[in-house]
């Protein structure tokens, strides 16, 4: 029976995945082989013996110690794509938002209750909110994943002459763009030419802050800016002085601080961007599948901290590895395995920058014994039979 603890509440719908009669699942539990979560912090969490996964219901690992995890032999798990179209449903809708000063409006009208005919106060008061159509304006897209690249072709459809920037773009993405989805050479060219940018890429510590002053001294005056990724993406102190001075009309952010509420040209959502059930439900469907591959059979897919790897579940015990990207490790185990005489049926290797992950599956169902010996291998951080 394999214990899986929940530090958020996770959708029934997505838990429902996991078999009762081979999973228990708790709140309490304090000895977990899996642990499920949204957006609970494990920083300061002590990390059990047990714990062997986590699975993030969402895409941001940020809440969760990376280093730790990776250096445990913990395998950390994302849900990418699962959020996207609600994501994508917000984006638009801020992006509408930013043009045409709605919830200014709206505001303003409510503030009209109580007066004297307030249809003629509507009429004369209604061209302060005057904005800009979105149609055959620039829209620029910073990270074509699988949200940019649904905004990318939305906004497409909506008239908008959509440019899509992102270094890293995958041949599936790029599959998945509309043909008139153009691709910039470079960030510059999104600053300079677009009237709408929208932020969608991770953040780390390359880009941290990376919409900032400099960025701001290249971008047309007016711009109006989303960001539904991270907060930290974009430097606050730079984005109040660049609405100041006109150079950004309008700021959308989905992460409200307390140094962006009440200024003038910033749209404060509070954090909506994958609130929908239908999102919550999708990740942790995802979150809940991944945790169940790799507990049962091993499989890792969508993991940040190590790289994905996959065997055809046969029926044969497989000994999993987790391990330092170093030479010698995989003859280390084979003469193990050699030395025990245990027969290797498959076997599968991959890496991820300082790690590495192993399984082989092989013909022997009885391997205590063998799993002291590679445990003890050096570079070897975790074994698990399965």
């Amino acid at each position: 029976m394999y214990k899986i603890a929940t530090l958020n509440k996770i959708s029934d719908t997505g838990l429902s995945v996991l078999d009762a009669s081979k999973f228990a699942i708790s709140a309490d539990e304090k000895n977990p082989d899996g642990v499920i979560l949204r957006s609970f912090s494990m920083h300061e969490m002590e990390l059990p013996g047990s714990l062997s996964c986590v699975a993030r219901a969402g895409a941001g690992v940020n809440n969760i110690p990376l280093d730790k995890c990776s250096e445990k032999g913990i395998v950390v798990f994302n849900t990418p794509g699962a959020n996207a179209n609600a994501v994508k449903e917000l984006v638009l809708a801020s992006l509408l938002l930013s043009s045409r000063k709605i919830t200014q409006g709206v505001a303003w009208a409510q503030g009209l209750k109580g007066q004297a005919d307030v249809a003629a106060l509507v009429e004369k008061g209604k061209a302060a909110f005057v904005g800009p159509e979105a149609m055959g304006k620039k829209l620029g897209v910073i990270g074509l994943g699988a949200i940019g690249i649904l905004v990318a072709n939305a906004a497409s459809a909506l008239g908008m002459e959509v440019i899509g920037y992102d270094p890293f773009l995958s041949v599936q993405a790029a599959w998945n763009a509309e043909p008139c989805v153009k691709l910039a050479a470079n960030i510059d060219e999104i600053a300079e030419n677009c009237d709408y940018i929208t932020v969608h890429v991770p953040y780390n510590k390359d880009t941290k802050g990376m919409v900032n002053a400099e960025m701001f001294g290249k971008m047309k005056k007016g711009v109006r800016i989303l960001n539904f990724s991270r907060g930290e993406l974009v430097n606050n102190a730079d984005m109040i002085a660049a609405l100041s001075d006109g150079v950004v009309d309008t700021y959308v952010t989905d992460f409200p601080v307390d140094e962006l509420l009440g200024v003038d040209g910033v749209i404060p959502v509070p954090h909506l961007g994958a609130s929908t059930p239908e999102s919550e439900e999708n990740c942790a469907q995802m979150a809940a599948k991944e945790l169940r591959d790799y507990l049962m059979c091993g499989n890792i897919k969508n993991s940040v901290n190590f790289p994905n790897c996959e065997m055809p579940c046969t029926g044969h015990k497989r000994i999993c590895i987790a391990h330092k990207n170093q030479a010698n490790v995989i003859v280390d185990v084979t003469t193990a395995l050699n030395a025990k005489q245990i027969g290797i049926v498959d076997m599968a290797n991959k890496t991820r920058g300082d790690y590495a992950y192993t399984m082989i599956a092989v013909d022997q169902a009885e391997l205590a014994a063998i799993e002291t010996s590679l445990a003890a291998i050096d570079g070897v951080i975790r074994v698990r039979i399965v």
